[in-house]
C-alpha cells in the first residue's frame, strides 16, 4: 500500500476504553429485568458486538425477557454511561496528524444511536468525514457492507484504506473488503500490524507518511 488515503476507525476498544461502560450499561437492563450482572465471558462478548445481538446473547436462557427487554433498552439515555468511558489519549493527535497529511478518517462501529452523542460529547464529529452504525447497514459488522459504503462514499479502493480495530469481528470486518488491519492494543490480533498506542502507527506502518 503506497496510496494510503483513508484511515477507518472502530469505535469501543479503540477510539474509547468502553469496557467499563459497557459493563455498567449493561448490567443495569439485567438488574431491571430482575437478573444477575454479566458474568467476564458475557462481559467480552458484548463489547464487541451490537446491541441488539448483546441482548439476545444475556438472555439466551431467558427468551421470555427479550421483548421487554429490547423495548427497556430502546428508552435507556445512554449519557450517564459516558462517564465511564476513557477516550485514547493519543487520538486526537493522531487525528490531527491524519488532517495535516489530508487523510481522511471515518468510523465503522456495532454501536448505534449511542455513536452520535459519544462524538458530540467529545467534540470529535468535526475529525470523520463518514460515520457508519449498525443501524446504517442492512447487514452490521462482520460483514463488510458499512466499508463498501465507506469507500464507495470516498471513491476510493480497499488498498487506498487501512482499518483499525481490536477484535475478531474487526478482522472479519476488514478481511471482507481485502483491507489491512492495525491491531490495537491486542497483541494476539491476527492482523497486518500491531500497536499499543496511535501515534505508534506512523512509526511501525509503512504506508503512513
Amino acid at each position: 500500500m503506497k496510496d494510503l488515503k483513508l484511515v477507518i476507525f472502530d469505535c469501543d476498544g479503540v477510539m474509547f476504553d468502553s469496557k467499563n461502560a459497557n459493563k455498567h450499561y449493561y448490567n443495569h437492563i439485567l438488574e431491571t429485568l430482575g437478573h444477575g450482572p454479566m458474568t467476564a465471558e458475557e462481559l467480552d462478548y458484548v463489547h464487541i458486538h451490537n446491541v441488539m445481538r448483546s441482548v439476545r446473547y444475556l438472555l439466551r436462557n431467558h427468551p421470555e425477557d427479550l421483548d421487554r427487554a429490547e423495548k427497556y433498552r430502546a428508552d435507556v439515555d445512554y449519557r450517564p454511561y459516558l462517564q465511564y468511558m476513557t477516550m485514547e489519549p493519543d487520538l486526537i493527535e493522531f487525528l490531527e496528524y491524519l488532517q495535516s497529511h489530508g487523510i481522511e478518517a471515518a468510523i465503522s462501529t456495532s454501536r448505534t444511536t449511542t455513536m452520535a452523542t459519544i462524538l458530540d460529547m467529545f467534540d470529535l464529529r468535526k475529525y470523520f468525514g463518514k460515520v457508519m452504525t449498525t443501524f446504517d447497514v442492512d447487514n452490521p459488522k462482520p460483514h463488510p457492507e458499512a466499508l463498501e459504503i465507506i469507500l464507495a462514499h470516498y471513491g476510493l479502493t480497499a488498498q487506498q484504506a487501512i482499518y483499525i480495530g481490536d477484535s475478531i469481528v474487526d478482522r472479519e470486518h476488514s478481511a471482507g473488503v481485502g483491507m489491512k488491519l492495525i491491531a490495537f492494543k491486542n497483541p494476539e490480533l491476527d492482523a497486518d500490524y500491531r500497536v499499543s498506542r496511535f501515534m505508534e502507527i506512523p512509526e511501525k506502518v509503512p504506508c503512513f507518511p
